[in-house]
Parts: structure tokens; C-alpha cells; sequence
């Protein structure tokens, strides 16, 4: 690539469009070709034992260490994380997260996790961690001073999302991180929602920033994959435990995951312009108590993210006016252009049926309680989406 130039000055759509294309890696192309290969061939016995001790992207070993369809990857991917060393591949967002928790706690350790975290999440806490002799504790992420309480005992991570899982709170992720680091503690998140181009993590004061690459990155609901990023630390640690485990992602699956991740930007700007449109509709209809979105002005959450954050995206929820549980299910039903199904961040538009007192300890509040749809906007027409929940709508009450 011509121009010069030192890329962690650009903005981050020239980021996006320049990282991880280094010219050994493309050659005369474009891209980084798919590089298909278990094994990696030497010259020599000596260069063999010479590439043995340096493991980094770019040296050449063997399979499990990746190629530069990879390695382009995670540089781009490093490019976009303010405060980022280096970027850790997985081959989905729920093993990213157990690589992260994996390289940080063992058997002894408590965590603390946010109530309101991605049900994986969770899964992982209950079942894994605790098989493993990690303990952990749920608490309420909006609530400052019970969570400075929970480190009268020792802590070793604390595991925290923002917006919330389902109910899209915004916790003061700084007071928390701050709280954390003060205590010793090491601060995880999970930060699919905004990735780094609306919320910058680490320089927000975290220590490792996971996300499911399946989701925006990907924007084509065409592949499964997740990364973990960090600073020098514990991207070492991050990295030495995913070799330990065996964890390595698919060429034609990285080379899709950095064709999506060109246009994440731009995909980003449209479907949170047209979610927002779309959220300031429905909290105008009668069968509507309540929209979950940050990005409005009157959610509890909004002075918070207009602070922390620099972008959006398309995915949101809302509550229904109604005591029937099964009145969400009606309305996703009568839906017809939005898909029944999990994930988001692709660029078809999906509605869920969803349930967030049924994955909760402590929350949701009282405002988040009744049937929630949760909506994620794709790149279609937002008044074609806005005339089919209309239509929906109004036959929620229907039996």
C-alpha cells in the first residue's frame, strides 16, 4: 500500500478500509488471499528451530498459529481498538468469551458479573467457571456503591456488557472499571453492541474488550467467530491460552469476517439512523409502555451513552402494553419482514420474543417487566419496517 503514513492517526473508517492489508501479506491484490494450510514448510532444520521462537502473527509455524489470512484479520481488528497491543481470534463470541475468562481466573477465584450480561455469559459463570472452583457473583451494574461493597472479599475480574443484554441499561462503565483496577481486579467486557467504533473500551478502562465478530463484523449472518482485544498483558495471556486450548478460526471464515469488517462502518450508520427512527415511532403507539434504547432521549440511559459513546447500532427492544406474556409471541408472529431467529448485527432486520426476568438474578427494573420483542434493524427501508410493525401491532391483542 502506497501513501505513507502512520494509520493509528487516521480516522476509523480509513482504518477499517486500510488495517491488516500490509503488501507481504497481499501481494499485487487487494485482499489478503485464503491461505489454506495445516502445515508450514521450512527451508531448513535451522529455520524451523529459528521460527520456534518467535511466537507472533506473521512468523510462519503451523496451522493452529494462523496465516495471513488471519493475521490480517486480527490487525485490522487491532487497528480499530484504541489502546489495543494485539487481537486474539476465536472460532465464535460465546469461545471468545471463555478464552477470556480462561486466561484471567483459576480455581480459587471469584468473579464478579453484571447482571444483566449476554445469557452465555452467564451459562459460562454457572456451569464452566463453577466446575473449575471459580465463584462467582451477580450484581446490579447501575448500582456504584454495592458494587464497591462486593470487594470487601478478594476479587479477581470483573465481567461487565454494555447496553445490558435485552434490557440495553448503560452502566457507567468507568466509575466501574475505576472501582475495579483500584481493588486489583481485572476488568472484562463485552462490547458487541457498540464495538470500538461507538464505545472505546480499553481507553475507557478496561482491560480486555471481547466481541462476537459473528454479528457486525460479519454483517452478512454468514459466519460464527469472536475476538478478544488488549493491551500488551493480557493480550499475551489472552493469546498463550488460546494456543494451550487449540483455538484457531477458519481462513474462508477470516477472509469473510474482514470482507464485512470493510464495510462495518458504513452498515453501522444506516441501521442506527433507521433504529432510531424506529424507536422514536414506537414510543408514540398505545400498545407500546416502553422502548430499551439508549440512543433516545428519554431512556434512563441516554446522559451515560451520549458521554461514553460515539456510535450505535440497529439493535434495541421494546415493551408491550400488556399483562399477557404470550402478547410478544403475536406480534413477532404477524411480523413480515423481520426474521424469527437469535444473533443481529446482519443486514436483514430479526425480531425476538424475549423474557430478561427469566436470565436475571437481581434485575430487570419494573420498567423493563412485560413482554419485550427485541428488535434488531437491518438495511431495509425503515418506513417499510415501521408499516410492518404497525400492521403487527395491531393485532397484538388477537388470539
Amino acid at each position: 500500500m502506497s501513501g505513507g503514513g502512520d494509520d493509528s492517526t487516521r480516522k476509523p473508517a480509513t482504518r477499517l478500509v486500510r488495517g491488516g492489508r500490509r503488501p507481504e501479506w497481499t501481494g499485487p491484490v487487494v485482499n489478503p488471499p485464503v491461505w489454506r494450510a495445516s502445515t508450514h514448510l521450512y527451508e531448513s532444520d535451522a529455520a524451523r528451530r529459528e521460527a520456534g521462537k518467535s511466537n507472533t502473527d506473521g512468523q510462519f509455524f503451523y496451522g493452529r498459529r494462523g496465516a495471513p489470512t488471519q493475521w490480517a484479520l486480527a490487525e485490522a481488528l487491532t487497528a480499530i481498538e484504541p489502546g489495543a497491543y494485539g487481537t486474539v481470534l476465536y472460532p465464535s463470541g460465546v469461545a471468545a468469551i471463555a478464552g477470556c475468562m480462561l486466561a484471567v481466573l483459576k480455581p480459587g477465584d471469584r468473579l464478579l458479573m453484571a447482571d444483566n450480561a449476554y445469557d452465555p455469559s452467564r451459562s459460562m459463570a454457572t456451569g464452566l467457571l463453577a466446575r473449575m472452583g471459580v465463584t462467582t457473583d451477580f450484581f446490579d451494574p447501575l448500582d456504584i456503591d454495592g458494587f464497591a461493597a462486593l470487594f470487601a472479599n478478594p476479587v479477581k475480574a470483573v465481567w461487565l456488557e454494555t447496553p445490558g443484554s435485552l434490557t440495553f441499561e448503560v452502566p457507567d462503565i468507568p466509575a466501574l472499571c475505576a472501582i475495579a483496577r483500584e481493588h486489583g481486579a481485572v476488568s472484562m467486557i463485552d462490547n458487541t453492541w457498540a464495538s470500538p467504533l461507538g464505545f472505546a473500551a480499553l481507553e475507557h478502562g478496561c482491560d480486555i474488550v471481547m466481541m462476537s465478530l459473528s454479528k457486525h463484523v460479519g454483517g452478512h449472518s454468514d459466519l460464527m467467530m469472536g475476538s478478544a482485544s488488549a493491551g500488551k498483558r493480557w493480550y499475551t495471556a489472552l493469546r498463550r491460552t488460546a494456543q494451550e486450548l487449540g483455538q484457531v478460526v477458519s481462513p474462508d471464515d477470516a477472509a469473510l469476517a474482514a470482507r464485512g469488517l470493510r464495510t462495518m462502518g458504513v452498515r453501522l450508520e444506516a441501521q442506527t439512523r433507521s433504529a432510531l427512527k424506529i424507536a422514536q415511532w414506537l414510543e408514540g403507539q398505545p400498545q407500546v409502555a416502553r422502548v430499551l434504547c439508549p440512543m433516545l432521549p428519554s431512556d434512563p440511559g441516554h446522559a451515560t451513552w451520549t458521554r461514553d459513546f460515539t456510535g450505535g447500532c440497529g439493535l434495541f427492544g421494546f415493551v408491550l402494553a400488556s399483562e399477557d406474556r404470550a402478547a410478544a409471541a403475536r406480534v413477532v408472529d404477524a411480523l413480515a419482514l423481520f426474521g424469527i431467529g437469535y444473533s443481529w448485527g446482519g443486514y436483514e432486520s430479526l425480531a425476538l420474543a424475549t423474557a430478561p426476568q427469566d436470565y436475571r438474578s437481581i434485575m430487570p427494573s419494573p420498567d423493563a417487566a412485560g413482554p419485550t420483542i427485541r428488535l434488531s434493524i437491518g438495511l431495509e427501508d425503515p418506513d417499510d419496517l415501521i408499516a410492518d410493525l404497525a400492521q403487527a401491532l395491531a393485532r397484538m391483542e388477537s388470539p
